[in-house]
């Protein structure tokens, strides 16, 4: 049995905060690659995008990453967003 799925185009943005949200408690390279559906070589590009950002931080001692309070606020405000109900918008034909 084969099983297909398709994946919708993410932004940078959603891409981040699944990263993000893989490394709440602190997650591995490979926990943050898989959980986001990253190749290894996307992987390094937003971790580097994200740590320099200071969304992420590494724990050495622990091989682990986290998210930061910086990326805690991000996941805040992204789900606030996402809560949003945007009132329908009609265009009149003198607004086109």
């Amino acid at each position: 049995m084969m099983i297909l799925f398709t994946m919708k185009y993410r932004s940078r943005t959603d891409i981040i905060v699944s990263m993000l949200e893989a490394a709440r408690h602190g997650g591995t390279k490979t926990k943050i690659m898989y959980s986001s559906y990253l190749s290894s070589h996307q992987l390094r590009a937003y971790l580097e995008l994200v740590i320099r950002n200071g969304l992420l931080a590494y724990d050495s001692t622990k091989q682990r990453y986290r998210t930061t309070d910086k990326g805690l606020r991000l996941l805040e405000l992204y789900d606030n967003i996402g809560k949003l109900e945007l009132a329908p918008f009609a265009w009149t034909t003198s607004q086109k």
